[in-house]
This record gives structure tokens, C-alpha cells and sequence, in this order.
């Protein structure tokens, strides 16, 4: 990518400035939702069950939960945010008239995606670490871990969102894309020890299971090859993604 950092940076000033007009509204579903799943889940259900994988179920669910809060600050602004600035508002045919370029475009999206990602998870994380859910010292690398979430669910809404012609397309991508990683992503329950073996590879395909696992894994301290297999899914997808989320947006801006 040929980037301007000046330029991206005058698109993410863009969105935050629009956004500082609607955040008390927009922030609200998207930042008490994981907190309404720990409180209902860890505390409700946490009080039927002993533990989880060594630790107490409420404590099992914030590694998930923030990852979570991660992928939805991520997913919501590089889907629908995007889409109608790209359809309805036009703002990028506007920005095209500048010296801003395509690729800056991409990347002051990317970096707003991650703005968002660092509100809503960051958010959840102060939360989790009152409850005393977030182990220290190892629970800092969870500052790592949410902007990889972030960066990695950016790159597979932009993707997404540029290919799409309708904004009715994105309730296949939020009901039947998203819902079931938060089901199946080793948030609620180990998969390890619920799916039968033939499917574990399967699970590894999926996106929100890397950045859970990279997360929980982080918080006991357990550093190895599984981390490293984490952590390359992540930069590899994101960046396969980014660079096909470029060619498309470059062949719509410039058509």
C-alpha cells in the first residue's frame, strides 16, 4: 500500500469527529453488551458451576467477552459506517477530489475500525479488571490482544462491505457469520473438550478463535507454539484481507 500518513490520519479525524456527535448513543449497545453476557453468564450461570478450565467461569468468560467487545467495535464501524459512506453519503468521492488517495482511505478506516476496537474492548477491560477477573501481570498483553482482534475483524468487514451491493447483505453477515463465531469460538465452553476430534481442524478456520485463545493462553502465562499459530492466523488473514479490501476499493473509487 502506497500510503499517506497525513492522509489517513485526516480520514480517521473525519470519523471521529462525526462520531463524537453520536457517541453517547452508538456507544451504548456495543459497549454493555459483553458486560451484560459476564454479568448474566459468569454470575447467574458461574453460580451453577465450580469452574472452568482451573479458574472460575466468570473469569473463563473475560478473556472471550473481550475479544468479543473487540470484534463488534471492529465489525460494526467497518461494515454499516462504511457502507454508507461509500453508497449513500459519497464522503469518499468527496475526499477523491483531495490529494487523499484510495489506499489512505483504506488505511484511516482501518486505523478508526481500531479506534472503535480500543473504546469498546478498553472499555470492558476496566470493567473485567474491577470484578478482578484480569490476572496481573500477564493480563496487560491483553492490550495486545484486542487491536489484533480489531485489526483482524476491520479487515474482514472491509472486505466484506466492498463486495456487497445492498445493506440487507449484512444481516447474513451479523446473523450468520458473526453469532456463530460468538457461539463456537471457545468463549462459552473449551472446544477442545466438546467438539469430537474431526472437527477441531474445522474450528481452527475460524477467525475468533485465535484472538480468544491467543487471550486466555496470555492470561495463564502459557507461552508457546499454540500463541505463535495465534498470532500468524491473525497478521496473515488480516493482512490477505487488507490487500484484497485495497484492490477492490481502488477498482470502485476509480471506475
Amino acid at each position: 500500500m502506497s500510503v499517506s500518513l497525513p492522509h489517513a490520519i485526516a480520514v480517521w479525524r473525519r470519523n471521529a469527529s462525526l462520531y463524537r456527535r453520536t457517541w453517547k448513543v452508538t456507544i451504548l449497545p456495543n459497549f454493555f453488551e459483553p458486560i451484560l453476557y459476564l454479568a448474566g453468564l459468569g454470575i447467574g450461570i458461574g453460580a451453577y458451576i465450580t469452574e472452568m478450565d482451573g479458574v472460575s467461569y466468570a473469569a473463563f468468560l473475560a478473556p472471550g467477552l473481550l475479544c468479543v467487545a473487540a470484534m463488534t467495535g471492529a465489525s460494526f464501524d467497518a461494515t454499516y459506517n462504511v457502507f454508507v459512506r461509500l453508497n449513500f453519503e459519497k464522503a469518499y468521492d468527496g475526499m477523491l477530489t483531495t490529494p487523499i488517495e484510495p489506499d489512505d482511505i483504506l488505511a484511516g478506516e482501518i486505523l478508526w475500525a481500531l479506534t472503535r476496537t480500543l473504546i469498546y474492548g478498553g472499555g470492558f477491560y476496566v470493567v473485567a479488571l474491577g470484578f478482578g477477573l484480569i490476572p496481573m501481570p500477564f493480563g496487560l498483553l491483553a492490550l495486545v490482544a484486542v487491536p489484533l482482534a480489531g485489526l483482524l475483524f476491520a479487515a474482514i468487514g472491509l472486505a466484506f462491505t466492498l463486495r456487497i451491493k445492498t445493506i440487507d447483505m449484512f444481516s447474513f453477515y451479523f446473523t450468520l457469520f458473526l453469532t456463530p463465531l460468538f457461539l463456537f469460538s471457545d468463549v462459552f465452553f473449551p472446544l477442545a473438550e466438546r467438539l469430537p476430534g474431526y472437527l477441531l481442524p474445522v474450528a481452527e478456520a475460524l477467525p475468533l478463535l485465535h484472538p480468544v485463545r491467543l487471550t486466555r493462553l496470555a492470561f495463564k502465562g502459557e507461552f508457546g507454539w499454540v500463541m505463535l499459530w495465534d498470532l500468524a492466523y491473525i497478521a496473515v488473514a488480516s493482512a490477505v484481507l487488507v490487500y484484497f479490501a485495497r484492490q477492490v476499493m481502488r477498482q470502485r473509487l476509480t471506475s
